[in-house]
């Protein structure tokens, strides 16, 4: 039950709501009650030969006022009570993705993103439904149930307890199937999940799989994610088609007992016809109760299922989160400071970096150089802390930035990575990211992002639309819409991964003209395989297999003539080629 603590909050704020709702459905109930009633009083008037036409119309009109009462109060307790259910599914909603974008890079390493969307869909309709028609069913439950029961003794007792004799069996079989629906929802969820994951998977790389013509190896993947899922469904719904027949044939066992005897009351005259009918109605109006039960039971189920893999998400804590004594800064110069960091991705595994020194100064470029996995986007994951290091420490400004709050740490760099990512928005969009900016301050920086002649070859310009992923641009594109959308974010650190490895010679050579007239006034870090790239800047380190190889500006590095230099006259042939 400690689950149920995440929705407590959203029942106590509208617990205005909850009341009102709960007694328009009570009224609900207690309307339905006086129609068996009013068709008692009508039964026994016509067997008695005591009552006219204009008789039989009165108690027709007492039944539509009825209805319409009914119809009324029913519409409240729909808005009140189903339009809880919906504030608890949004907010359960937000609060959900709120929670995940504060988890650590290590936790999507090793969570599908299918798994997560099962999560904010799936799991939060079945606990929206726990909480709207499941608190429906549980007061129809008690309120007419008990109610029904109440009627049902002052019409006679004797007949009443011999309806209640199946109600022990209901209670019975309720728990029994209680804790293998729990289990099976819970199956069944995380088959959905896997189900979503997979789905996803293929609609995102339908390129690659008609490319290497797939198809068929990917539907018949598909298809076997689907027969699990269905056979654990089928599983599912033989627990549920045995459950809810096993309540009808209890609810009708009551009706044979009403029947029989009740019947034997009525000849005896020790009941009148009409009290008769109306036991009959009111058994029909018990049914429900009796069978919501089963289905209340269903609903809470899957409702409890679910709560508790979103708990298990909320319950999870990032690994890097702020330090009880971490500050607010403000504002910074800029300048980094690495002292001896190691780190690795792994707690016992081999290091990704060792012992890593250097001092980068406010307004000084970095350049970093060296082989495939030497380490290099590794360094520059750690200056915002998408990782945190295993040994050693990182300083802004002097502080370490472990004890900088995240939010304000990393509001203080621009991160352009190596993959860029795009939201399937427009260009515009894409680069802005919501800020309000003027056209002329777009245009710069689109125009310092080498973007601008491609922009003009589109027929919508700057609101064309991406599409997923940015699929209609080129890698290099997307590149530059990444770059411009950092440029467009004045901080004073500036991080860049190859931001030219994609693009051509000459394009190349302009993002580089205005990354290096950046340089002075923003701190700047650039990864780079082309080095042509980096030979500007106040200080190149060479790594490899995440240590320091070689230290120092252009001059220097080709002077000593070992990796930087070979590696940067070897590519100076091939450009000439």
């Amino acid at each position: 039950m400690k689950s149920f603590y995440l929705i407590k909050p959203y029942f106590v704020d509208n617990r205005v709501r909850i009341f009102l709702g709960v007694v328009c459905l009570i009224v609900v109930d207690f309307l339905q009650l006086f129609i068996p009633r009013i068709i008692k009083w009508a039964v026994d008037d016509i067997t008695a030969f005591r009552v006219d036409l204009t008789g039989l119309l009165s108690y027709a009109v007492y039944i539509v006022g009825i209805a319409i009462m009914i119809g009324i109060f029913r519409y409240g307790w729909r808005r009140w009570l189903i339009g809880t259910s919906r504030i608890v599914e949004e907010g359960l909603r937000n609060k959900l993705f709120a929670h995940i974008q504060t988890l650590s890079a290590s936790y999507f390493q090793s969570v599908k993103t299918g798994d997560l969307m099962a999560h904010g869909t799936n799991d939060i309709q079945h606990i929206r439904m726990a909480t709207g028609m499941g608190m429906v069913a549980l007061t129809d439950a008690v309120v007419l149930g008990t109610a029904a029961i109440g009627f049902m003794a002052y019409i006679n007792v004797r007949l009443t307890l011999f309806v209640l004799i199946p109600m022990p069996f209901i209670v019975l079989t309720t728990r029994l199937y209680s804790k293998n629906m729990h289990r099976n929802y819970q199956i069944v969820q995380g088959a959905f999940s896997n189900l979503t994951e997979v789905v996803r998977e293929r609609f995102a790389g339908i390129r690659i799989i008609k490319a290497y013509n797939r198809q068929a190896q990917e539907a018949s993947r598909l298809e076997a994610i689907s027969r699990d899922f269905i056979r654990k469904n089928l599983k599912l719904v033989r627990m549920i088609g045995s459950f809810f027949p096993m309540m009808v044939f209890f609810s009708n066992l009551s009706l044979v007992f009403v029947l029989y005897f009740g019947g034997q009351d009525t000849i005896r005259t020790t009941i009148t016809p009409g009290d008769f009918v109306a036991f009959i109605s009111y058994l029909g109006l018990l049914t429900w109760p009796m069978m919501a039960l089963g289905w209340v039971t269903n609903l809470i189920q899957r409702g409890r299922a679910s709560l508790d893999r979103i708990n298990n998400i909320l319950q999870t804590r990032p690994e890097i989160d702020d330090l009880p004594e971490a500050k607010s800064v403000k504002s910074t110069k800029g300048a980094i400071v690495f002292e001896k960091v190691t780190f690795s991705y792994e707690p016992e595994g081999s290091p990704a970096l060792s012992g890593i020194d250097f001092d980068l100064e406010q307004g000084q470029t970095l350049g970093i150089v060296g082989p495939p996995g030497s380490g290099k986007t590794t360094v520059l994951k750690l200056i915002p802390r998408l990782f945190d290091v295993s040994r050693g420490r990182i300083r802004l400004d002097g502080i370490n930035i472990r004890e900088i709050q995240i939010q304000d740490l990393r509001s203080h760099i621009s991160f352009v990575s190596q993959e860029p990512f795009l939201f399937a928005g427009t260009i515009r969009e894409n680069i802005t990211s919501g800020k309000q900016i003027t056209d002329s301050e777009l245009i710069r920086t689109v125009k310092e992002a080498a973007l601008y002649k491609t922009i003009e070859s589109f027929s919508d310009g700057l609101e064309t639309i991406v599409g997923e992923k940015g699929v209609i641009l080129s890698g290099g594109q997307k590149q530059r819409v990444a770059l411009a959308r950092a440029l467009l974010n004045p901080t004073p650190v500036l991080i860049l991964d190859d931001p030219i490895s994609q693009v051509d010679m000459e394009t190349g050579g302009m993002i580089i003209n205005t990354i290096r007239a950046m340089a002075g006034y923003r701190t700047i870090i650039i990864v780079s395989h082309r080095l042509s790239a980096v030979q500007f800047a106040d200080n190149i380190i060479v790594l490899d297999s995440g240590r320091i190889l070689e230290c120092g500006p252009h001059e220097t590095l080709m002077a000593h003539d070992q990796y930087y230099a070979k590696t940067f006259r070897l590519q100076q042939i091939e450009e000439q080629y």
